[in-house]
């Protein structure tokens, strides 16, 4: 399993927390306040609980206000139990509501982050070949500029380019899958190997011209399918620019 950052809990907490903070103080003049608007400050509630893009949180929250509000705003009040009819469909839809609003919110901002990353994929692999056509970047600074492309783009310690072919180690290929004894290592479950380096061939017409050696071992990273292509098409800009001459001067 991924690991929840430190703040997590604390995020649970807060969402969890917050509906009882909100329903003890309207609890007082609860005589005065419609349901409907109880419900609406509730829902906002939830809604700032899933805007932190973790879906727990959000459930958390719908599920602590559906209580709190059957606590404090329903008649016998203070008990688990609601007696009117009205009061249980309204304690049911903001369940409801809770759960569709922090699937939409979580949905939101996970479109926004592939988007983001998508943007800076494309800045380093536009960097990277504009660097390969121009020529007159040095090969050891190139392959270290890149290197440290691929390592953000798939959340490496370390990624070093080493002139010669692979060695047996576990292997990046062109089509974005990790092989390794001629089997292929489920990426998308298990992360990228952390007992093993993985190497990312750098090819050019046919040839290999060297190797990136990709380094993740003090953390499990999962990079998806298109994170491990685009590193593939970044050592492959590297492939071009070491057999691509340099200007005369």
């Amino acid at each position: 399993m991924r690991p929840h950052p430190s703040g997590f809990p604390v995020l649970l907490a807060t969402s969890l927390v917050a509906p009882v903070v909100v329903c003890a103080l309207l609890y007082p003049a609860r005589a005065s306040i419609s349901d409907a608007n109880a419900v609406l400050l509730l829902v906002l509630v939830v809604v700032g609980a899933a805007a932190t893009g973790r879906r727990a949180a959000g459930v958390v929250a719908a599920l602590s206000s559906t209580v709190c509000f059957d606590l404090f705003l329903t008649e016998p009040y203070l008990r688990l139990t609601i007696s009117d009819r009205d009061d249980v469909e309204t304690a049911v839809l903001l369940t409801l509501v809770g759960v569709v609003v922090t699937e939409i919110a979580h949905w939101g901002i996970r479109q926004r982050t592939r988007a983001s990353g998508r943007a800076g994929y494309l800045d380093g692999l536009v960097s990277a070949a504009a660097m390969a056509a121009d020529g007159d970047v040095p090969p050891a600074v190139l392959t270290d500029i890149v290197g440290r492309q691929i390592g953000d783009v798939l959340g490496l310690d370390s990624c070093t380019f080493r002139a010669g072919p692979p060695a047996d180690h576990p292997r990046l290929r062109t089509d974005g899958s990790v092989t390794y004894e001629g089997r292929e290592v489920d990426v998308d479950r298990s992360g990228l190997p952390t007992w093993d380096v993985v190497e990312l061939p750098v090819r050019s017409g046919g040839t290999v011209r060297g190797t990136f050696v990709l380094t993740s071992a003090s953390r499990q990273t999962w990079p998806t399918l298109e994170q491990r292509l685009v590193a593939v098409t970044l050592a492959d800009q590297v492939g071009s620019a070491l057999v691509t001459p340099s200007p005369a001067p």
